[in-house]
């Protein structure tokens, strides 16, 4: 039986390699071995003339690559993230605008809840907690979020008020593709149920088992 060559060498890393991405559970370390499977099996594939073959892993090679670099950057932008630095104005684009008149409100107790607003211009009164957002404040976060995505407080116009609104649903795909979008309304809702418990003399715990399954009725919006 002939020894083995370097080339069949290069071959049996590379399948090896291959079959290995079929049991990892994390997506880095997968293309990490796909990009090394990849470049194996291209140097098996020319030295044996098998050209069908070296087309194929010519072709995954940049692909692996390319979700490689998507990988990475995404880590970098969630790292970023964690750190803060998202601004509401960023929505804008994925809005539509509101004007509202004074005294009118936008949402009752109990209303279903299917909006994100960013105040751009005038205030909005929360009737029950007895508080108000100036401009520059995103509300309604809570209600999108919570299990049956009710309002758990009245908004009411001050003033004519210019607002930009976002659907929950634009929200839920936003919460998944941007990291960024995703840490700032974790920290948009912990800060407002915080805050709701500090103003009402609560323990900040109470806030948070509010919003456990089968209870509609979160301490705002």
């Amino acid at each position: 039986m002939p020894a083995m060559g370097w080339q069949e060498y290069a071959g049996y890393v590379g399948s090896f390699l291959m079959f290995s991405t079929f049991w990892m559970k994390t997506m880095i370390p997968l293309r990490v071995a796909g990009i090394t499977a990849n470049a194996a099996m291209i140097v098996y594939a020319a030295a044996a003339g098998l050209y069908p073959i070296l087309a194929m892993q010519c072709l995954m090679l940049p692909v692996n690559l390319y979700r490689l670099y998507q990988m990475r950057a995404l880590l970098l932008r969630v790292a970023e993230a964690a750190e803060g630095g998202f601004q509401p104005d960023a929505l804008i684009p994925f809005m539509k605008k509101e004007m509202h008149a004074d005294g009118e409100v936008l949402f009752r107790v109990g209303d279903d809840s299917h909006k994100l607003y960013l105040i751009r211009e005038g205030a909005i009164r929360l009737q029950e907690i007895g508080h108000t957002l100036e401009a520059g404040a995103m509300f309604g976060e809570i209600g999108i979020l919570s299990e049956h995505n009710r309002r758990t407080a009245t908004a009411q116009c001050q003033g004519k008020t210019l607002l930009y609104s976002i659907t929950r649903d634009q929200v839920t795909q936003l919460f998944f593709q941007n990291p960024e979008f995703g840490f700032f309304l974790m920290r948009l809702v912990t800060g407002r149920l915080l805050r709701n418990s500090a103003a009402q003399g609560q323990d900040p715990g109470s806030s948070v088992n509010s919003l456990r399954p089968g209870d509609t009725s979160p301490p705002q919006r």
